[in-house]
């Protein structure tokens, strides 16, 4: 699933082709993704202009001069790409491995020089319309952490919340609640980092822990957005440039390869926790 890294490039990308730009229509190929999409919905926002491309945690809000707003996730699969005359396809998205299936479109936003179109071969995403009155209280942005770069998000936040969280800090990071837009990847990546045990419990970390997970953390995630995010499937953004950052993992997906600190002898292990794989060392990571 794409992370805050990915999810922030989508958003630059669709950013630099739509922003201040007309919807001119809109088609529903297919209403059946994880939500049912209603066309009546999506003709309030033919002939406006998107006037904003945000990102909050890991969905892209589409916004317009009346404060309505598109909300997107893409889910475990979706994809937004750029379809011209002129043009092969540019694909905004972090899956990219297989090319794309025309099948799986779900939605087409017509511009005036291209179509900027929705993909999901899961439909596990979505795509919602909200009017300037619902978009004052979205429930799936009702709830969320502080975004990980933000000032919030600091060792008196952590002191705070932790205080009597007995929960794995692994699956307390993964909680969307704590921390907005964390996902997999990075989370097992800056534990390693840290050198804490992904079994940890969250209210055991001492003073020392917190202050190195934080700044693994917000290092991480500025280093990925900068290197384009993480490629696992042949990522391309708009642009056509592959994010880089997976040449940067230090533990996730090594299941049975050698630490690689000079010093650790240790071998990297995957173990399973709430339906997710997290890898760990169990000795630079011991409890």
């Amino acid at each position: 699933m794409p992370e805050l890294p990915e999810v922030e490039i989508a958003k630059r990308s669709l950013s630099n082709h739509i922003l201040n730009k007309k919807i001119l229509d809109v088609t529903i190929i297919n209403p059946k993704l994880r939500y049912f999409l209603k066309k009546k919905d999506f003709t309030k926002i033919i002939n406006k202009t998107v006037n904003a491309v945000e990102r909050v945690s890991k969905y892209i809000l589409l916004k317009f001069a009346d404060q309505s707003v598109v909300l997107i996730h893409l889910g475990m699969t979706g994809r937004l790409y750029f379809k011209s005359k002129n043009s092969n396809n540019k694909d905004t998205s972090f899956y990219s491995k297989q090319s794309i299936l025309k099948k799986h479109d779900h939605v087409l936003f017509k511009f005036k020089n291209f179509n900027l179109i929705y993909n999901d071969i899961r439909k596990f995403g979505f795509i919602k319309y909200y009017n300037f009155l619902d978009s004052k209280n979205i429930s799936h942005l009702n709830g969320l952490g502080p975004e990980p770069l933000s000032k919030n998000f600091s060792k008196d936040y952590f002191l705070k919340k932790l205080k009597n969280k007995k929960a794995p800090i692994k699956n307390t990071l993964m909680d969307q609640r704590f921390v907005a837009g964390l996902g997999n990847i990075y989370v097992n990546e800056a534990l390693f980092i840290s050198k804490i045990s992904p079994k940890k419990l969250s209210f055991k970390l001492n003073s020392k822990e917190i202050t190195n997970l934080i700044h693994s953390i917000k290092k991480i995630i500025k280093k990925s957005i900068k290197m384009g995010g993480s490629t696992i499937k042949n990522y391309h953004n708009s642009e056509g440039r592959q994010g880089s950052y997976q040449a940067e993992f230090k533990i996730y997906g090594r299941q049975g390869q050698k630490c690689i600190r000079r010093a650790c002898k240790g071998v990297i292990r995957r173990n399973m926790s709430s339906n997710r794989s997290f890898f760990f060392c169990p000795i630079c990571q011991r409890i």
